[in-house]
C-alpha cells in the first residue's frame, strides 16, 4: 500500500518517538541506578560515571535486558550470575585503583566487572573457569571497543603466574579461606578484595592488604557470591 507525504511523515515520525523513547526509558534506568549507587555510599565521580555508561544490559541474555539496571545479581549461563551493580561499584572502588596498574580478576563471569575496571586500570588480566563465559565475555569486550582486557579459561585458584606481579586482584566468587598463591602474586602494598565464608554460610567482602611483614585484612560488608571453585569446568 503506498503512503502519501503526510502519511509518510506521520509514520517516520510516530517510529522515532517510539525509537527515542526506549532509549530514553534506558537512559533514565541508569540515572536511577546511579542514584542509588550514590545513596548507598558508592562517592567516586569516576566510578559512578562509569556505571552510567556501561551498558550493563549487553552483559545479560535478551530476557533479562528489561531488568539490566536494577541493583540486584541476575542469571547468567552456566548457572553463574552477574553481581548487583551496587556491589561492582563498591569492589572497584574498595581497590583504589588508578590508570597505571594491571589488576587480576579471578571470576569473569558475565565480563561486566572486567568491563568497570577496564575504564579505571591500564590493564585487566581476567581468568573464567567456564569456557562459555570467556568466549561470551571476550565477544561483547569486542563488541563494545574495549582493547585492555586480557582473557583466558583457566583455573582462578591458580591465578596467572606469567603476568604476575599484579597491583591489584579482584574475585568474584567466594572462597573458604584466602588463597595463598594469590598473596604471592600481589605486589607489595598491592589490594585484594574477595567474598570470604562457605557457600549457604555467612560471607563476607575482605580487604587484603599486602605489606612488607604480612597481610593486612578488613571485612567490609556481608555479601553472597558463588563458591570459588578449583579446576577448568567440564562444561564447555
Amino acid at each position: 500500500m503506498a503512503f502519501d507525504k503526510a502519511q509518510s511523515a506521520n509514520f517516520f515520525a510516530n517510529n522515532s518517538a517510539s525509537i527515542t523513547t526506549d532509549a530514553d526509558e534506558e537512559r533514565l534506568k541508569k540515572l536511577k541506578m546511579v542514584m542509588s549507587l550514590r545513596k548507598n555510599g558508592i562517592s567516586s565521580p569516576q566510578i559512578l560515571k562509569i556505571m552510567e555508561t556501561v551498558p550493563r544490559a549487553q552483559f545479560l541474555a535478551p530476557s533479562f535486558t528489561a531488568r539490566a539496571y536494577e541493583d540486584r545479581a541476575l542469571p547468567i549461563e552456566c548457572g553463574q550470575t552477574i553481581s548487583q551493580p551496587y556491589i561492582v561499584a563498591y569492589m572497584s572502588e574498595q581497590l583504589e585503583l588508578d590508570d597505571r596498574m594491571k589488576v587480576l580478576e579471578v571470576g569473569t563471569g558475565s565480563g561486566y566487572q572486567a568491563a568497570i575496571l577496564s575504564k579505571l586500570a591500564r590493564r585487566v588480566y581476567t581468568m573464567e573457569r567456564y569456557h562459555t563465559l570467556h568466549r561470551m565475555a571476550e565477544a561483547r569486550f569486542q563488541a563494545l571497543n574495549i582493547s585492555n582486557i586480557t582473557a583466558m579459561t583457566g583455573d582462578g585458584l591458580l591465578g596467572w603466574p606469567h603476568q604476575a606481579p599484579f597491583d591489584r586482584i579482584i574475585v568474584t566468587a567466594a572462597a573458604e579461606r584466602i588463597p595463598r598463591i594469590l598473596i604471592n602474586q600481589l605486589k607489595d602494598d598491592g589490594i585484594m578484595i574477595l567474598p570470604l565464608g562457605p557457600i549457604g554460610g555467612d560471607q563476607r567482602l575482605l580487604k587484603v592488604k599486602k605489606t612488607a611483614s604480612g597481610i593486612k585484612c578488613k571485612e567490609l560488608c556481608p555479601v553472597r557470591f558463588v563458591p570459588l571453585v578449583s579446576g577448568v569446568a567440564k562444561q564447555m
